[in-house]
């Protein structure tokens, strides 16, 4: 009588297939022994399954402990929008908005560095806040659909922080109409603005810039 073998795809259908097997062989699975995962040595299969829950219940603190960072953070970052757009609001002379936007910009996110530069706003008499005739920077600032985050965007831009940073968030300030300004935020962190990393907080901070500092416009 020749041998029956089976491959170990269909041993593994048959275990799937049929739950109740190594109930119904309580002995067989006591005896059964696998390789240990880690040390030259074999385990039963019932410590390997603990072993293997264990690896899953880690992973699950692991999860949760991120979301709860995150959690904390997003509530950080809305804290800090909320003080910058009180702010704003509360600042009725239009001339001293630039000047405004970044001090309370520097006060609600105080490891960032902020600078900003306008163009195009007839009503602008700060004279630090207004950009020299700089056509290819504007070029760059009109293209931008979204938020530049990263280690580069524009490098001039960079020349108006307070000190060379390791990453940064270019923010362009727009009406539907034009574009007006950018928005500088430098990190001496490289991770801290990346170009993988989301950026609709920094569409809306944007969003919220422009439609305060587009009171110069006229």
């Amino acid at each position: 009588m020749s041998e029956t073998t089976f491959e170990p795809d269909e041993v593994a259908v048959f275990l799937k297939n049929n739950p109740s097997f190594f109930e119904d062989h309580a002995q067989l699975f006591a005896s059964l022994s696998i390789p240990h995962p880690y040390a030259d040595r074999t385990l039963s299969l019932g410590a390997r399954q603990v072993m293997t829950l264990r690896k899953r219940s880690k992973a699950l603190e692991w999860k949760l402990a991120e979301l709860m960072h995150n959690a904390d953070s997003n509530a950080s970052i809305s804290q800090s929008m909320t003080l910058w757009c009180s702010q704003m609001l509360a600042e009725k002379n239009s001339q001293k908005l630039p000047e405004r936007t970044i001090d309370s910009l520097k006060q609600a996110f105080e490891q960032l560095d902020v600078s900003l530069r306008l163009w195009n706003l007839p009503m602008l008499r700060a004279k630090k806040f207004k950009l020299d005739e700089d056509i290819e920077l504007q070029a760059y600032a009109n293209a931008l659909k979204k938020p530049y985050c990263g280690p580069e965007g524009y490098l001039p831009a960079h020349q108006w922080l307070s000190a060379k940073p390791a990453s940064v968030a270019l923010v362009p300030l727009k009406t539907q109409a034009q574009t007006f300004g950018l928005l500088v935020f430098g990190s001496g962190q490289e991770a801290h603005f990346t170009p993988d990393m989301g950026t609709v907080f920094l569409e809306n901070l944007g969003q919220l810039a422009s439609a305060s500092l587009s009171r110069l416009i006229k």
